[in-house]
């Protein structure tokens, strides 16, 4: 869209929020960038050039505003939207990838050369993967800085630098302020008494955003010791590459307040990239309802409650063994089965507000399992044991640099993997935005009810104009019924 000079005009002179991330304003004359919707009189159009992300705002040699902290808005959303090796690569540089791996480690995972990774994301992004893992790490580091009284030595190696004087040079460039001074600008946000090691923090997200779909989803499939609804807030344990942590999500009109506990502090930046995949907060509400708005039967349904996301997942891996979990068996059910191979497989956690117990297992610890002790049928346990083992081994690989498309493929060539559960991992799971599940049950009876027609085949007909959005559709579909999981629970 950066190209789009005119259009980019258009939304910053009108300071409009919902192309926060999709674009940033460097100013010629003052130095800086913004986001679009910047509160600050807008420049002339001549001091204005648009750049497709903050580092390349940065390697342009701006600094980020101190009003609007560019560097805070969400993410782009073509990253939700896309499955090429771009937008897989940023994903993967969100993920930490490349702080822990080096481009070399993002190129192996990714099936290029380095020099094919670096041409292709400096082509659409005006910046090469260290510029962008370096535009995380300075975030990171503000993060930290702002609302944390530790150390700046501590901060700038759990933010991912590799010296004390590459952070403070990185601070000093990107902020226009030592690291000390940025501290002494805000009053530090201390974390609530009783969880010391507690870091809260505000997720921005494109408005709107409903969440009875996306928390009562998440708290009525929650694992016992794994995840709990508890006082307003979603929580869970997450499994991270230096330790463990556990996050509380508590949605607000304007924001997601999240309050992370972890064990490693290098782990942040990717604990807050989970916590957002799985709320689906970089998402366009706007460009999706006014997609799916296009279909008069599903109008109604986004009148009534837009900016649905879809529920994802923080582990990709523990997903797929919970939907063959979830096959032709209640919520609840699917809960018992879950919790058990959690009591018995799953790793131990302290949770200093008590509830959550455990890590769920991990596909090397599931892989040890006895078959014999899965209280199931025998052709549920064969699909689960042959999903374990396709996982353990590597080749089956969920994460968030799969290929959609061979992902999907791979699964359903495995025993007992129909339609319903590759699209529902590719779904949730991938985060692809366009899986379907016209033979759900829950899809049918809501069809039948809307007047859509209501075979998997005609229905599938009827959503191409859903494009490339039918997961959203699902999830509208999906609220016509009077289930838990369409509830924010009270």
């Amino acid at each position: 869209m950066h190209t789009d000079t005119e259009r980019c005009l258009r939304a910053v002179q009108s300071k409009d929020a919902r192309f926060d991330g999709w674009f940033y304003t460097a100013v010629l004359t003052t130095g800086i960038y913004c986001r679009p919707s910047c509160p600050v009189v807008a420049p002339k159009p001549h001091n204005m050039v648009f750049h497709p992300s903050a580092a390349a705002c940065q390697q342009a040699g701006f600094r980020a505003c101190k009003r609007c902290r560019p560097d805070t808005t969400p993410g782009s959303p073509e990253w939700n939207h896309r499955a090429d090796v771009v937008a897989r690569a940023m994903r993967l540089i969100a993920d930490g990838t490349v702080d822990r791996d080096g481009v070399p480690g993002l190129a192996a995972r990714l099936g290029y050369s380095t020099r094919q990774i670096e041409r292709q994301l400096l082509t659409e992004l005006g910046a090469g993967p260290l510029a962008l893992a370096r535009a995380q790490r300075a975030q990171t580091a503000r993060l930290l800085i702002e609302t944390t009284e530790l150390p700046m030595a501590e901060i700038a190696f759990a933010a991912g630098f590799a010296s004390i004087r590459t952070f403070n040079d990185t601070v000093r460039e990107v902020y226009a302020l030592t690291p000390t001074d940025l501290r002494t600008r805000t009053t530090p946000k201390r974390p609530p008494s009783g969880t010391p090691g507690t870091l809260a923090l505000r997720l921005p997200f494109r408005a709107p955003l409903n969440p009875d779909n996306l928390f009562g989803h998440l708290a009525a499939t929650a694992v016992p010791g794994v995840e709990e609804w508890r006082a307003g807030a979603y929580r869970r344990t997450l499994r991270l590459p230096y330790g463990h942590g556990i996050t509380s999500l508590t949605p607000h009109p304007d924001h997601i307040a999240c309050r992370l506990t972890l064990t490693d502090l290098r782990d942040l930046p990717v604990a807050i990239s989970r916590c957002r995949r799985m709320l689906d907060l970089d998402a366009d509400p706007t460009a999706i309802d006014d997609q799916l708005r296009t279909d008069p039967l599903l109008a109604p349904l986004i009148d009534k409650s837009p900016g649905r996301r879809v529920p994802r997942t923080a582990d990709e891996a523990e997903f797929a063994v919970r939907a063959v979990l979830g096959q032709q068996v209640s919520t609840a059910a699917a809960r018992t089965h879950a919790a058990r191979l959690v009591q018995a497989h799953g790793e131990r956690v302290d949770d200093p507000e008590g509830g959550l117990t455990h890590l769920f297992p991990s596909t090397t610890a599931l892989a040890s399992v006895d078959p014999e002790s899965l209280a199931m049928p025998a052709t549920r346990r064969r699909t689960l044991t042959t999903l374990i083992a396709h996982l353990a081994s590597g080749a089956v690989s969920l994460g968030v640099d799969s290929d959609w498309q061979e992902t999907r493929t791979r699964l359903l060539s495995l025993p007992g993997f129909g339609p319903w559960t590759a699209d529902v991992i590719a779904m949730r799971a991938l985060g692809d935005p366009d899986a379907f599940l016209p033979t759900d049950l829950g899809i049918r009876r809501a069809a039948r009810e809307l007047g859509l027609p209501s075979t998997p085949a005609a229905l599938t007909a009827r959503a191409a104009s859903w494009r490339p959005w039918r997961a959203y559709a699902v999830q509208y579909l999906w609220a016509t019924d009077n289930h838990p999981i369409n509830f924010l629970p009270t």
